[in-house]
């Protein structure tokens, strides 16, 4: 049996990396970090700074500046309850709803793709799970931020099935959104993920493959577990 461990949950955009890594964080007891969250705080920290165009177009000079030369960026989570979940905080503002609506969504793969910004991300997540125990998803976690983390997930669903969770989930928040909107919005994501030029979405030579498309939340939890005893981990 190993002792606390780091996992690194990656994958598509709502194949419900996040809720599958609150559930094991949970049940392990460990921190859940939401790396997605961080990314969606820089970019409303980039729209609020003016550092965004009507076309989505990011002024990466601008952004810099503001992020890297400018006064700290305090992004911070913290617990929300029991379940394993957590809140985005950014400078001292509770964001976690304003992060989540679709024209965060539409701009947040193109902040994440610039090298600058994911090196910044890179180096908080690093801090934060310097001491294990610890539940990390998102695109690169795996092959970028912790190659070295002892349990690499890689989480891919069909990408309509993938469209009817994120269309039900801000739906449920009170958000105004189309399921074809969503479903173009993931496409666009897809590509820019896959294509970015610093460390771009990909499988973990490592990583094992959890396709949830037709999987509940139990029914990944025991696939979990499985693992856990077939790798003998988390002692």
């Amino acid at each position: 049996m190993t002792s606390r461990i780091i996992i690194a949950i990656d994958g598509y955009s709502s194949t419900g990396k996040s809720t599958f890594a609150k559930a094991i964080a949970k049940e392990l007891g460990y921190v859940y970090i939401d790396t997605g969250a961080m990314y969606r705080a820089v970019a409303l920290f980039a729209l609020r700074g003016g550092c965004v165009s009507g076309d989505n177009a990011v002024d990466e000079t601008a952004l810099r500046r503001l992020l890297m030369d400018g006064s700290p960026v305090d992004i911070s989570f913290r617990a929300s309850g029991p379940g394993g979940g957590s809140e985005t905080w950014l400078d001292g503002e509770n964001v976690e709803k304003e992060i989540r609506t679709l024209e965060i969504s539409r701009i947040v793969s193109h902040v994440a793709a610039l090298p600058f910004v994911r090196e910044y991300v890179d180096r908080r997540l690093r801090e934060i799970g310097a001491g294990k125990g610890v539940v990390m998803d998102g695109r690169d976690i795996g092959t970028a931020v912790f190659p070295d983390a002892e349990l690499k997930i890689f989480m891919t669903a069909r990408p309509e099935v993938r469209a009817h969770r994120r269309y039900e989930e801000m739906s449920a928040r009170g958000h105004s959104v189309s399921y074809e909107d969503i479903l173009v919005n993931l496409s666009e994501r897809d590509y820019i993920d896959t294509h970015r030029e610093t460390a771009p979405l990909r499988m973990a030579e490592d990583a094992v493959l959890l396709d949830n498309s037709d999987m509940t939340v139990e029914d990944q939890l025991e696939w979990f577990r499985d693992l856990l005893k077939e790798r003998n981990l988390c002692g």
